[in-house]
């Protein structure tokens, strides 16, 4: 009896250090999302039912096999969250999630990875507006030929990713990376659906306890605002060469998929981030040397 009572303590101890540093990473992850909520006039109660719908949908999904009739009393005991606002909740409809990433940007890639549109630096050239390739409307028809060519030359120009000759009637790309500053709806959901994958894959492989997905981070601190400037052309080239790369060869397995009649139902996100800010002024820092110790180690890639 003295034995066991003394694994189950420390099973709780562990569990609920388990629970505070879950806790402690949830708060890291919605601090951003309430300083964009604030910025954008988004009120907590709005979250809140969001953020309830999530609990409700997530919960139902566990028993995907249980019967309909009981679905509210199952949810409310998993989520804590009342029948009442269950009921209410579960009548709306949660977004949905778009499988295909904007046509635009496909186009785009294609532009920017497709070394017959590239010059001889491999930057993308200047293509004819019209005609057989290599011009644009041959570029999107080779994306889709559900749009109009011009609708999604439009849609480029809308979003300040193109400008236009008008004596030579052809077009070029004023950017290298797809960054619609000027439409907050899609940077809005490039937020959700880049940082949506990134974190489903984070916690697909704490659930699984394995590396299910490829996620990984080098870091380091202690260096002064002119190495970061200087590391931001060696991240470019590299995500120039990994999308360069990634780009036309998921082209080509869509084609040998489709020409194999396998079914093609499955997705990929391939992500790359960088994140700098100032970190603790030099006073602070040689007050706090469990912190600079643990940076002070090599920077390395962490695997969860």
């Amino acid at each position: 009896m003295p034995n066991n009572s003394a694994n189950n303590n420390e099973s709780t101890f562990d569990f609920n250090n388990q629970n505070n540093a879950l806790i402690s990473s949830i708060w890291r992850l919605l601090v951003p999302v309430a300083r964009l909520c604030l910025a954008k006039g988004i009120t907590f109660a709005v979250v809140e039912d969001v953020l309830k719908r999530a609990f409700i949908q997530e919960a139902n999904a566990l028993q995907p096999d249980a019967p309909e009739h009981g679905m509210v009393s199952r949810v409310s005991t998993a989520t804590g969250i009342n029948r009442r606002e269950v009921t209410r909740l579960v009548k709306l409809k949660a977004p949905n999630r778009p499988k295909k990433p904007p046509l635009a940007s496909e186009v785009f890639a294609r532009w920017t990875t497709d070394t017959a549109l590239q010059n001889h630096d491999g930057l993308p050239r200047a293509i004819k507006r019209q005609g057989p390739a290599p011009s644009f409307e041959a570029l999107a028809q080779e994306v889709t030929r559900d749009v109009h060519p011009r609708s999604l030359l439009d849609e480029l120009f809308r979003l300040g990713l193109v400008s236009y000759n008008e004596e030579l009637d052809s077009v070029s790309l004023t950017r290298n990376d797809f960054v619609p500053k000027s439409d907050a709806l899609q940077m809005f959901d490039f937020l959700g659906h880049n940082v949506g994958d990134h974190l489903d894959a984070a916690v697909e492989n704490i659930l699984h306890d394995g590396c299910r997905h490829q996620e990984q981070a080098i870091f380091a601190d202690e260096l002064s605002a002119e190495s970061i400037e200087s590391l931001r052309p060696l991240i470019s080239g590299h995500w120039n060469s990994l999308r360069d790369a990634m780009v036309p060869k998921l082209g080509e397995l869509i084609e040998s998929d489709r020409l194999a009649n396998r079914e093609q139902n499955h997705r990929v996100r391939i992500g790359f981030y960088t994140y700098t800010e100032a970190t603790l002024d030099a006073e602070n820092i040689a007050n706090a040397p469990t912190t600079r110790q643990y940076f002070k180690s090599s920077p390395k890639g962490v695997c969860r």
